[in-house]
């Protein structure tokens, strides 16, 4: 994936928010690699309040914990940039909002963090309607901290554009 440039970003968050509104659905982002970045580029957009509704960031275990009801045994055994962890974040998401659709990331954007099983430019995006099973998905993005968060937000948005 090329790292996509602000531009991009937000003719992606366009049509996503297009497809929301059309199907009156509200979005709620549960962002930790990302740092509230895939909830920043949707507000960009005149208009997102039809169709967005909360972001929340956990970046640490106890607010993943807290915000998210993320297991303490799944981020013990698994670790926060984990398929469980994902899922988890992206479910508690909808459980503690009034959206429909949500979307969760998880990863070890840089420089630092890494280690052999899970390198820097890991990253576990998970995607969730209400009432669905939620879908996970695993990526290895490439660059630095700023590259990997944008391919990042792409990433995210791009899944949402194809529920």
């Amino acid at each position: 994936m090329t790292v996509p440039s602000d531009e991009e970003l937000h003719e992606l968050a366009g049509r996503v928010g297009e497809r929301l509104r059309e199907a009156r659905h509200r979005l709620v982002t549960a962002e930790s690699c990302t740092g509230g970045w895939i909830a920043k580029t949707v507000t960009d957009l005149p208009g997102s309040s039809d169709w967005f509704d909360c972001g929340m960031v956990a970046y640490s275990y106890e607010a993943k914990q807290a915000m998210l009801g993320v297991n303490p045994h799944t981020l013990e055994q698994e670790g926060a940039v984990s398929r469980e962890t994902a899922v988890e974040m992206v479910s508690g998401a909808l459980v503690h909002s009034g959206a429909s659709v949500a979307v969760a990331v998880t990863g070890i954007a840089g420089p630092g963090g890494g280690t052999e099983d899970k390198p820097v430019g890991t990253v576990w995006i998970a995607w969730k309607g209400r009432g669905g099973y939620p879908r996970a998905e695993l990526f290895q993005f490439a660059g630095n901290r700023e590259a990997v968060r944008r391919q990042t937000v792409a990433a995210a948005l791009a899944g949402l554009d194809a529920l």
